[in-house]
């Protein structure tokens, strides 16, 4: 039996696409068992389902969230982080806290100094603050702020 996957999403961009990569083909086998997918990585069991969730530990512990529709603009720079390097980075940092809400964006940004120029770019355009998606490199912002360079991306029902 053979399975390809289509990947549309940049890798080294904090956006789980390798781990919905592997949830992909769990769920094309119907394998539900989101406490042993975290051993294929922490945003497997997660992706598994999908939706909306609040994800704790490391990433077993989910908490399903009720929909709800938004759309967000975010800017992919030409190049990814590595997730392994940033959370080495974090821990090696004392385990900052971020007031945005994403702990792992001052490693991310103390190992990629470049990625400040795309928060700018992201934040000069949209006049909000720009957060960083997982371990980085995509910024994105809630809202549409269409232009070159930007996607625009709207949440949608499907595993709701």
């Amino acid at each position: 039996m053979e399975v390809e996957v289509h990947k549309k999403i940049p890798p080294g961009g904090g956006l789980g696409g390798g781990s919905a990569n592997a949830a992909a083909i769990l769920r094309w086998a119907n394998y539900k068992d989101e406490k042993k997918a975290v051993q294929l990585g922490s945003d497997v069991p997660f992706n598994i389902r999908g939706g909306r969730a609040s994800v704790s530990g490391v990433g077993e512990s989910i908490t399903y969230l009720p929909y709800e529709e938004k759309t967000f603009t975010l800017i992919l720079p030409p190049f990814g982080c590595s997730t392994a390097d940033v959370y080495e980075r974090w821990d090696e940092m004392g385990g900052p806290k971020s007031p945005n809400g994403n702990d792992l964006e001052p490693a991310a940004l103390d190992l990629y100094p470049e990625l400040q120029k795309w928060k700018e770019i992201l934040e000069g355009h949209s006049k909000k603050e720009a957060r960083l998606a997982g371990s980085g490199s995509t910024w994105f912002v809630e809202g549409s702020y269409p232009a070159e360079g930007l996607i625009v991306a709207t949440t949608t029902r499907e595993n709701f």
